[in-house]
């Protein structure tokens, strides 16, 4: 018979608005019959919860109310409600025990942590990404995964092979969405050319997909060169510093210079063989979505994942006139996870060059302000940090 399980006390580092944190404790949650609770053992900074602590909103969205922080995270199953608990009792023994369908107390697993309603025109299309009655982690007014409980439909939870620490299975999150945007949203094919603006985290995991998927050329921009060096040892194949903007030049005059300088810099063709295929735009910053749109080949493709003004100037008579197609990517969607933790146990995405810095969970607050600096006391830039769950 197996152990009843006993919970602990719930620990939660809590966001009160901008730059104001406590820790809490939180109620433990209950599971449902189809519901999964996990210890969460990781948890990795993502830009939003930088956004939210920074400002108390990202974009249009403010936060209303105390809530808890964190969404990348994996952990270790210690409860199963009913009618798993009946379903894992009865394969034991038979050959779908181990199944990825089938989970056990015990089991490591990555947390995909938005719940959807399942019953609307999107969820039902497919695109239960942008279900209007989503409940994400960390997304005013819901709780976030750093915690040390969290719970989740059981089909929102992964599990990971041995070969994946559960370290880095908080890293599934992140290179899930640079495996929409790449692989999804912008269908990428082997032997196409990619631009990747930003050499953030999400933008080196879109340069890592882009290359385990096969492309000819991965093309990073930012404006920190460390950024790029590190991009270019990592996972790109060129990269590019903007030019300067001149004195009374206006926006869309320069993003137009620089896409042009950009091109023939790194003799890519403005189209036919060898230009560029898919831009995935990591920044939000207006003048890198403009850039974008006028690199990419007449009929190609701009994803757009990164997050900045609500508003932005693009170039409209260039992407009508060249058939553009302007996608947004938002999250992830059916089959972003799986193929994550499958281009990582290959072998064709490695996460450790990613992990610049780890923190207990008591220090959680020094591990927002380290993100937030961006480099650490000896000058080492910040890339990926990851918070340990309570002891």
């Amino acid at each position: 018979m197996a152990t009843p399980f006993t919970p602990k006390n719930n620990p939660a580092f809590i966001l009160h608005g901008k730059l104001k944190t406590s820790y809490e404790t939180l109620p433990v949650p209950d599971v449902g019959p189809d519901e999964v609770l996990v210890e969460v053992k990781h948890t990795g900074i993502c830009g939003s919860d930088v956004h939210f602590y920074n400002t108390g909103k990202m974009g249009l969205v403010s936060c209303c109310s105390a809530m808890c922080l964190g969404h990348e995270s994996a952990g270790d199953i210690v409860r199963l409600g009913a009618n798993l608990a009946k379903k894992a009792a009865t394969a034991n023994g038979h050959s779908d025990a181990n199944s990825a369908n089938t989970l056990h107390v015990g089991d490591r697993v990555a947390l995909e942590p938005g719940t959807t309603c399942r019953m609307c025109d999107d969820c039902r299309r497919g695109q239960y990404q942008i279900c209007e009655h989503m409940e994400f982690a960390a997304y005013p007014p819901f709780h976030g995964t750093l915690q040390r409980y969290y719970k989740l439909p059981a089909d929102l939870v992964y599990k990971l092979p041995d070969s994946i620490d559960t370290l880095y299975g908080a890293m599934m999150e992140p290179l899930s969405v640079a495996v929409h945007s790449v692989a999804n949203v912008g269908a990428l094919r082997t032997n196409q050319n990619v631009l990747i603006m930003g050499a953030g985290p999400v933008g080196l995991l879109a340069m890592a997909v882009a290359k385990a998927l096969g492309a000819k050329r991965v093309i990073g921009v930012d404006i920190n060169l460390d950024r790029l060096n590190f991009a270019k040892s990592y996972a790109a194949t060129d990269i590019y510093v903007p030019i300067k903007q001149n004195d009374g030049e206006s926006r869309p005059d320069y993003s137009l210079r620089a896409a042009q300088d950009l091109l023939a810099t790194l003799g890519v063709p403005e189209r036919g063989h060898g230009s560029i295929d898919l831009v995935v735009d990591a920044t939000g910053a207006e003048v890198c979505i403009q850039m974008g749109l006028n690199a990419v080949r007449p009929g190609g493709t701009h994803v757009q994942i990164g997050f900045g003004p609500p508003d932005v100037t693009i170039p409209m008579f260039r992407t009508v006139t060249n058939e553009i197609v302007l996608k947004g990517a938002w999250r992830y969607g059916s089959g972003d996870y799986p193929m994550s933790i499958d281009l990582v146990a290959r072998g064709l995405v490695d996460l450790k060059p990613l992990l610049t810095h780890t923190f207990p969970f008591e220090e959680a607050l020094e591990a927002f302000e380290l993100t937030r600096a961006g480099k650490d006391k000896e000058g080492k830039p910040v890339i990926k940090c990851v918070i340990r769950g309570p002891e």
